[in-house]
Parts: C-alpha cells; structure tokens; sequence
C-alpha cells in the first residue's frame, strides 16, 4: 500500500466528516474561513464534501495502482 494514497483517503474522509457534522472549529478555520465568506457555510460545506469525495476517489485509484502517486 501506498502511504501517500492512504493520507490522500484519510483527508478525504476527515473533509467529508467535517463538512457532514458542519464543525464549527473546521468551518471557522483561518483556511476554511475563506470559502464560508465566499459560498455563504453551507455551500463551503458542499464544496467540502465534494472535495472529500474527490480526495477519497483520488487515493483509492492510487492504491489499486490506477493513478501513480509518485513512490
């Protein structure tokens, strides 16, 4: 297994939950703080799941050696 796909998955999950649970101190992060004034929070939500979801895709096509992550 590839740690590299194995961090891009755990990233992917905590932005997903972040986004689901809508944690406050995930939201309100310096980072995050920019797409809640942009998107209005629950879009920056949406935007979070969606990046999860990309970022979870990402490292499982890394693991099942789809995508090269660069050993």
């Amino acid at each position: 297994m590839n740690p590299v796909a194995l961090f891009i998955i755990a990233a992917g999950s905590f932005s997903i939950l972040g986004a689901i649970c809508n944690w406050d101190w995930f939201m309100n992060s310096r980072k995050a703080e920019f797409m809640v004034r942009i998107l209005t929070r629950n879009g920056a939500r949406i935007f979070y799941a969606i990046l999860g979801i990309l970022l979870v895709v990402l490292g499982v096509l890394a693991c099942m050696g789809i995508v090269d992550m660069g050993k």
